[in-house]
């Protein structure tokens, strides 16, 4: 239904986007080449993944966050690209197991950021002050609870758009590729 635009084929308001993506990656991802066809979301996504990159959270933290959105939203592709990020931050198979598995995980503060993430997608933000407290007690603040929300923002689209692409997992990917791992 999509087609996998190439850097010729695409808009050319998506070339710039693809060109770095595949500069960045070492390849163009099926992803990026069907989301060619709207500019603009290729655009809003590159721009709130930079935000989001930049924000106050450790990298474990922001991965909790992708990867809760990822597997709350059966995302193979998201589950499988953050699940290589992790991997290369010298993240423990454990972290990433109970996060594929759904989980809690055995850290506890990083366990804060995902079960904020589940309550901030269960009530659509409407987190009560106790939830809110128990994050908070792990040392976090509310700068870094509206930054989960950016994050969650950020990767709802992102799976939102690979399911409707129907975004496969890219070679390079399989060695990670959830349904390979999921029981």
């Amino acid at each position: 239904m999509f087609t996998d635009h190439t850097l010729e084929s695409a808009p050319a308001a998506s070339r710039r986007f693809m060109q770095g993506t595949a500069d960045h990656l070492g390849y163009l991802p099926a992803a990026t080449r069907r989301w060619a066809a709207s500019p603009h979301l290729l655009e809003g996504f590159g721009k709130l993944n930079v935000l989001f990159e930049t924000t106050t959270l450790d990298p474990l933290a922001r991965e909790v966050v992708i990867l809760t959105v990822a597997t709350r939203n059966a995302c193979h592709l998201c589950v499988a690209m953050h699940t290589a990020k992790l991997t290369k931050l010298g993240a423990a198979e454990e972290l990433i197991s109970a996060l594929r598995e759904r989980r809690p995980l055995a850290d506890e503060r990083l366990d804060a950021v995902r079960v904020l993430t589940l309550r901030i997608l269960d009530t659509a933000g409407a987190v009560d002050d106790t939830a809110l407290q128990a994050f908070f007690a792990h040392g976090y603040t509310r700068q870094h609870a509206l930054e989960i929300v950016l994050g969650i923002g950020t990767y709802t689209m992102s799976t939102l758009a690979n399911a409707l692409v129907q975004a496969p997992v890219d070679e390079q990917l399989e060695p990670y590729a959830w349904y390979r791992h999921a029981a």
